[in-house]
């Protein structure tokens, strides 16, 4: 049913204990607390060098670094620029969408998957951040050649070139991450398989399972320093897969990720489980009690797990050797959704921090103003509808999913394509609670698609009248 809980809760505590005396509680309450995972990174930003080495130099047209290092063609002098967003992050949804889509689960690589997601949400905010400083350099020489006509003409002849279409390519190789290809991010992950097998042979024992894991511990703490982060942390850069390679430290679910793609690489399958709040992993093993075993403190479960295997107040903390067994395992495609969910959950939780209390789900309530115009941080939305659009090509017939996916068009003002989403929500919904507050929020909507359209006649959602 569609008003049941929530696999992705994006409420936080306060407001679900706000929403339970509600009629509509069971609609728009996520009933589980989960921990917020994923977030993007906004390490690189415009350099001031570079924009006082072009003020002096208005010859210069490009900045020295690439504004789209994800495409190597876009490395290139004379190569068009994309006109907007979509033509930048194209390639790398394209290959998530061929990978996620293989016959076999098995063969879906979430190491891949995953640096995928990165490289289309890497490419949206260098496509910002380029737009930004051109705009900024061309209002800076406007101002300053301004009774250059020979300039004008040169910048025309640009912007001319600007407007022509990107070059579309199926090759992964043009997708960057920090400087690198996506197969050389993949070989971070042959290294670390290497030096763990380095150690299984200077300790002269084999390949048991338990002593695999005991060995990818000591080669990522021990020898490589990673670390894990709080589970509270926003840090962008602990959240990106490439990131945590190369910083060294990232949330759980991430070390998750990594200890799978290891041990998958030595021969040794990882299996694991969401538990609660927590996406739990362990070894394939007939006896699954030696992993509970107290060593120097520990069990071998609590250090490939991280703290929450023994924190009290967590479902993983009651776990043991024999109900590891009635768990439900999940797939790889179960991974990815997860590591898509926590991106939709930081991103949407980024994008209403400047209105404290604002949930996905606010408009449906009773009480909630339509008219009223909530402040957002636009990039963050987009960068989780990104998330949504993702997500629902991995689970097309999520009914909840695309409510959610609905509710983030309209606070984007894509109020034509919110309609699409809730209206077929609304014809496979079970409840009939469910379709009638659908129904009223839609009719609310095609009024402030009209509202829209006069407004600014121009814009995307325009209605036309024949």
């Amino acid at each position: 049913m569609l008003c049941a809980s929530s696999s992705f809760a994006l409420l936080g505590p306060a407001s679900a204990m706000t929403m339970a005396s509600t009629p509509v509680s069971r609609f728009v309450g996520f009933g589980d607390r989960t921990t917020l995972r994923y977030d993007l990174d906004q390490r690189r930003r415009c350099s001031w060098n570079w924009i006082e080495k072009k003020k002096m130099n208005p010859a210069i047209r490009t900045a020295s670094a690439s504004a789209y290092p994800l495409f190597l063609n876009q490395l290139k002098k004379d190569s068009p620029r994309p006109k907007n967003y979509k033509e930048v992050t194209k390639p790398a949804r394209q290959m998530f969408a061929r990978e996620i889509s293989k016959s076999k689960d098995s063969e879906i690589s979430i190491a891949k998957v995953l640096l995928y997601i990165a490289a289309e949400d890497e490419a949206f905010l260098a496509f910002n951040r380029e737009k930004d400083a051109r705009y900024f350099m061309k209002e800076m020489e406007i101002f300053l050649d301004k009774s250059d006509p020979s300039k004008k003409d040169s910048e025309d002849r640009e912007s001319v070139q600007d407007q022509s279409d990107l070059s579309e390519t199926d090759s992964e190789e043009l997708l960057q991450l920090d400087g690198k290809s996506i197969s050389e991010w993949l070989s971070e992950l042959d290294a670390i398989s290497k030096e763990v097998e380095a150690e299984l042979v200077s300790r002269g024992i084999g390949c048991h399972s338990v002593q695999v894991l005991e060995a990818v511990n000591a080669i990522l703490f021990d020898v490589r320093g990673f670390e894990r982060t709080s589970i509270t942390t926003l840090e962008p850069k602990y959240s990106y897969l490439h990131s945590v390679l190369d910083c060294r430290c990232g949330t759980a679910f991430l070390f998750s990720v990594i200890y799978i793609e290891v041990c998958q690489r030595l021969g040794v399958p990882i299996v694991g489980a969401r538990v609660g709040e927590d996406f739990l992993i362990w070894p394939k093993t007939e006896n699954p009690e030696e992993l509970f075993k107290t060593t120097s403190g520990q069990s071998l479960f609590a250090i490939v797990n991280g703290r929450c295997v023994d924190d009290p107040g967590s479902m993983a903390s009651d776990l043991t050797g024999k109900s590891l067994l009635d768990l439900d395992i999940a797939t790889n495609r179960d991974i990815i959704g997860i590591a898509l969910a926590n991106l939709i959950r930081v991103h949407w939780r980024r994008a209403s921090k400047p209105s404290p209390g604002l949930m996905l789900t606010s408009p449906l309530l009773n009480n909630f103003c339509i008219s009223s115009d909530p402040v957002l941080r636009p990039q963050d939305l987009r960068l989780a509808i990104a998330a949504a659009e993702r997500l629902m090509i991995l689970e097309p017939h999520n009914l909840r999913l695309r409510r959610d996916f609905g509710m983030m068009l309209y606070y984007n003002r894509q109020y034509g394509e919110a309609i699409q989403e809730l209206s077929i929500c609304m014809a496979f919904a079970f409840d009939e609670e469910d379709v009638k507050v659908l129904k009223l929020f839609v009719e609310k909507l095609h009024l402030l698609r009209l509202i829209s359209s006069l407004k600014s006649p121009l814009g995307s959602d325009r209605l036309t009248v024949p």
